[in-house]
């Protein structure tokens, strides 16, 4: 009567999406002060006031205007505007028609993957990973394939990619700054990574795309630099949201950028439009893309991250715990102080912490704590943190 995979999908959800869902509930039964959610990537920081004062104005147009379908691609407005703004940053020649808007990164991501992908076809994803990727990459028809990255720095295995690299190889996801570490993968093994591909392209004859997820380009701390992949390999896709970058996650708006660069853009251009109209991803939110055609520039208040991360990692220091100091995004990749991060998570929750194991992205040992926070959130956290520890000593 219904699609098996379907069904058990629906009826084994996002364990992410439902530790926030028990924090929901948690907060009804005690109160929400006394429960320390750190969960979900959903940003507590603003939306920058350019926002709303855009929306103000947009919603005063004519209805047809601002709520009227757009292309299916997106408007060409927002288009010529996000092009604009890739060729100012970064030097490229893109145009309106290397760019497609999304419902959100999720849906930038199944539209390429869908593009891309023949039967058969393999996408390498680096462990510890976002764990819907590999449910993508199955639903597109691929075999998802797992290469560790680096032992405690969590930067990229170029030996360990080189060797996962087969005939069958179609693509590579790259996530940076990533999620569930922080890490923000140097421009040196990006370009190794580069080479590598290059090499294994040319023997088999097979062009290989990096698929290059980017939600949180712009939350980085200390001067780092996030690299622009498109810019050191030309077989790129760029799949980006405003979700992190303009506080909008419930809005659901991205793009996919192929760059102009790939020897094939317009062929594997018009295969995005063909997934999106495959999938039903046509014509994002239309108020969201006359938006961001507006503010395709601003950007959320990183200093306040770079607050949470300050008072959480000094805090955490002070207690004890061991954790990879994030450069980018707004997790702590922290070390579970038991070897089943599932059974340390859990004995966590008893302290009403709610931290994310790293079963959850593909490896044991970790949890992953989102400090996208309010301030009071994270000191009022730390007797909580240190009542944990004390069980462990």
């Amino acid at each position: 009567m219904v699609n098996k995979k379907m069904y058990q999908l629906g009826s084994a959800p996002n364990a992410i999406r439902a530790l926030f869902a028990y924090g929901l509930a948690r907060k009804a039964e005690i109160g929400e002060e006394n429960v320390f959610d750190f969960s979900l990537g959903n940003p507590n920081i603003p939306a920058p006031d350019a926002i709303k004062q855009t929306i103000n104005h947009l919603v005063e147009l004519p209805s047809n205007l601002v709520h009227g379908y757009t292309p299916a691609q997106g408007s060409v407005g927002v288009r010529n505007a996000i092009a604009a703004s890739v060729n100012r940053r970064f030097k490229m020649n893109a145009a309106a028609d290397n760019v497609y808007m999304t419902v959100g990164a999720a849906a930038s991501l199944t539209i390429s993957l869908s593009a891309l992908c023949q039967a058969g076809d393999e996408f390498i994803v680096i462990n510890p990973y976002f764990p819907e990727y590999k449910i993508w990459i199955e639903q597109a028809g691929g075999a998802c394939i797992e290469v560790l990255a680096q032992k405690d720095s969590f930067q990229l295995d170029i030996a360990a990619i080189e060797c996962a690299l087969t005939s069958k190889t179609r693509g590579i996801i790259i996530n940076s700054p990533n999620n569930p570490t922080g890490v923000v993968y140097s421009k040196d093994s990006l370009v190794k990574l580069a080479q590598i591909l290059n090499a294994h392209q040319e023997k088999q004859g097979r062009s290989i795309t990096i698929i290059c997820d980017e939600p949180y380009r712009e939350i980085v701390y200390r001067s780092v630099k996030v690299p622009f992949i498109p810019t050191l390999y030309d077989n790129t896709i760029v799949c980006y949201s405003y979700s992190k970058s303009l506080s909008l996650p419930g809005e659901r708006i991205g793009y996919i950028y192929v760059s102009e660069r790939m020897p094939d853009s317009a062929t594997v251009y018009l295969a995005v439009c063909g997934a999106g109209r495959a999938l039903g991803f046509v014509c994002a939110p239309s108020l969201f893309q006359h938006v961001i055609e507006h503010c395709v520039e601003e950007q959320t208040d990183v200093a306040a991250y770079a607050e949470n991360r300050a008072l959480l990692t000094s805090g955490l220091s002070r207690l004890g715990y061991e954790f990879v100091e994030p450069e980018g995004a707004f997790y702590l990749w922290a070390r579970s102080l038991e070897p089943s991060a599932e059974a340390f998570a859990e004995r966590a929750k008893a302290h009403e912490l709610l931290i994310v194991p790293s079963t959850s992205f593909g490896c044991d040992g970790w949890v992953r704590i989102s400090y996208c926070v309010s301030k009071k959130t994270i000191e009022d956290a730390m007797p909580a943190f240190e009542s944990l520890m004390k069980e462990y000593s």
